[in-house]
């Protein structure tokens, strides 16, 4: 099912972006981002959230992202955004003119956690595919659209029946960017139940 950019609701709209049936282009401000204290200990919270509302727990969600992204930290990509203290992000993250940063950030509780590994800064389109199944998540990324690949399975503490999902584009220093999203879509969940070891009983 192809998305409705109309029923797209923002937290924190950007300044500069524009929405038609096919796609979204958000022009990231300077110094905005996402990110709780591990590590850092700073508090980010001021990023762009574009997301669609569903009670549904078992689907998948796919876009196409394009960036011409130049400054460290320049990002954009998908989220779960519940609160600023509960929210997941995949994205390509910009470092240096020689790699950036294909990976993910899981934050529980006020906490962040960060994994990514590094890839070529030449690279500057990226499908990511993002899946509920309940209170988990797992997200993967594709150069093609057609073939992905698994990078993260996750648990969200404060998941609630009705979530938003959707996609983000921040600059988390002095800079600012374009990033275009197309090809958004909405399937039945491609992240198929578990058929190994069964759970334990509880």
């Amino acid at each position: 099912m192809k998305i409705d950019t109309k029923k797209l609701e923002w937290t924190r709209a950007p300044k500069q972006y524009t929405i038609s049936e096919n796609k979204v282009e958000i022009i990231t401000q300077p110094f905005t981002d996402l990110w709780q204290r591990t590590y850092y200990h700073f508090r980010n919270d001021n990023a762009p959230v574009l997301q669609l509302k569903t009670d549904e727990k078992y689907f998948s969600f796919v876009v196409k992202t394009e960036f011409d992204t130049k400054v460290r930290y320049d990002q954009c990509g998908v989220a779960v955004y519940l609160d600023s203290d509960n929210w997941l992000k995949a994205s390509m993250e910009y470092e240096n003119d020689k790699i950036q940063r294909l990976g993910s950030v899981v934050t529980n509780n006020g906490y962040s956690d960060w994994s990514s590994v590094d890839v070529d800064a030449g690279i500057k389109s990226m499908w990511f595919r993002l899946s509920r199944r309940d209170d988990d998540f797992c997200i993967e990324n594709s150069v093609d659209g057609v073939n992905f690949k698994q990078m993260r399975i996750c648990h969200m503490f404060s998941v609630k029946d009705t979530i938003r999902f959707g996609i983000y584009a921040c600059s988390a220093e002095n800079s600012s960017f374009k990033a275009t999203f197309t090809d958004m879509e909405v399937t039945e969940c491609k992240w198929l139940a578990h058929d190994g070891q069964q759970p334990d009983e509880e």
